[in-house]
């Protein structure tokens, strides 16, 4: 283990939660596809846990191979990035491949693999708006200046991702309105920009509704009133997550032993925190809740030690981006909030989602690989002078 830890740089503790978190989804998304591969795969329930399985490896490689890219240079690759997602999302909005009555996937011709554009736009455009934040410092209270061309680029990507995922789009807006307050902006002009986007969001919830197929606004509505009246609408998915929570008990049935995921729609993607607690209590689903928190935890003290701004912004914004997805998630197992469609970071089923959100854990330790290297640097100035 010491002979492993020796070669991953960075903060430990990080490590240890991430591959925690992976060992987590490979045996909950195990447990919950079984009624996958009796349906699609003759009872081949290996299939969907050798597919996981690559998954995860290709994820860890992403995770090894960013955290030892010198963060600074994400400053650069962000500009490439957001030029790169942009018309990516405008593709996939127009010509992409419909899943679940929403156009969020674009296949790669040749290979023929599918991922989610809106997953590489979120990493791309908290990555530009850490830089553009950190360029901006001296003049951040500059509305023409500074402001505006900085929140463009969150409009544009935001208003992109809306009409086929609007959870994501929220969530990527909350995540640069944080970090965005994180990096000094004027509270007046998050409030103004605030008051805008709500606006331009009710405008784009009429036009939708006015078109022939009413877009995703009827899913949306749908999934409110189901929300809000459950005694007068199908609340089939929110009335099998509790019967899982709550036949999970303290300690929960064991490894495998779920009866919910026979009955509970995406129980291995935005269902798969009830399948936790329902197999291994409330005991596992608190414990993977502070995982997160802990996450969140190393990275805000990741942003606190970081000698530059960059490099505190982007750990701040991606650990913030990554938890408050997860929190999302959580809250939707639980029936706290209307359903979402958010998978849980690092844990539901899905290579886009497990790629870039590994991508992102890489790049905070990138940020604390610097830390780790200007200390030691340090240290052993000070034993030279001694």
């Amino acid at each position: 283990m010491q002979s492993i830890m020796k070669h991953l740089k960075g903060d430990r503790t990080i490590w240890v939660v991430v591959f925690f978190l992976y060992i987590v989804s490979i045996l909950a998304v195990y447990s919950s596809t079984g009624t996958l591969a009796y349906r699609f795969r003759a009872g081949n329930t290996e299939y969907y846990l050798l597919r996981h399985f690559i998954i995860i490896v290709l994820g860890i490689g992403l995770l090894y191979v960013s955290h030892n890219i010198k963060y600074r240079y994400y400053s650069t690759l962000s500009q490439i990035a957001l030029y790169i997602a942009i018309p990516l999302l405008i593709f996939t909005l127009f010509r992409g491949t419909s899943i679940h009555e929403a156009s969020r996937w674009i296949t790669l011709p040749i290979i023929n693999i599918s991922f989610q554009s809106s997953d590489f736009a979120k990493l791309a455009l908290i990555m530009y708006l850490a830089r553009m934040l950190t360029r901006r410092q001296d003049y951040i209270s500059d509305l023409h200046n500074s402001f505006l061309p900085m929140v463009l680029p969150v409009i544009i990507v935001c208003a992109l991702i809306m009409p086929a995922n609007f959870s994501t789009a929220a969530v990527l807006f909350v995540s640069s309105v944080v970090l965005m307050f994180i990096g000094r902006v004027q509270v007046k002009h998050i409030a103004a920009l605030l008051g805008v986007s709500i606006a331009g969001a009710a405008l784009m919830f009429i036009i939708m509704s006015s078109m022939p197929d009413g877009g995703r606004v009827e899913t949306w509505q749908n999934r409110i009133n189901s929300f809000t009246n459950k005694e007068q609408t199908n609340t089939y998915q929110a009335d099998q997550a509790k019967i899982a929570i709550a036949t999970g008990g303290i300690f929960g049935k064991m490894p495998g032993n779920s009866t919910q995921r026979n009955f509970l729609p995406q129980a291995y993607s935005d269902f798969i925190y009830a399948i936790i607690i329902e197999e291994y209590g409330l005991v596992g689903g608190f414990t993977v809740l502070l995982l997160y928190l802990i996450i969140l935890y190393r990275g805000i003290r990741i942003a606190h030690k970081s000698p530059g701004t960059f490099g505190a912004l982007l750990a701040a914004g991606l650990s913030f981006s990554l938890v408050f997805q997860a929190m999302i998630n959580m809250a939707v197992a639980v029936n706290l909030l209307p359903i979402t469609g958010q998978p849980l970071p690092l844990v539901s089923m899905g290579g886009t989602s497990l790629w870039f959100t590994s991508l992102s854990i890489g790049i905070i330790l990138s940020v604390s690989r610097s830390i780790e290297e200007k200390h030691n640097m340090s240290e052993n100035a000070q034993v030279v002078d001694e």
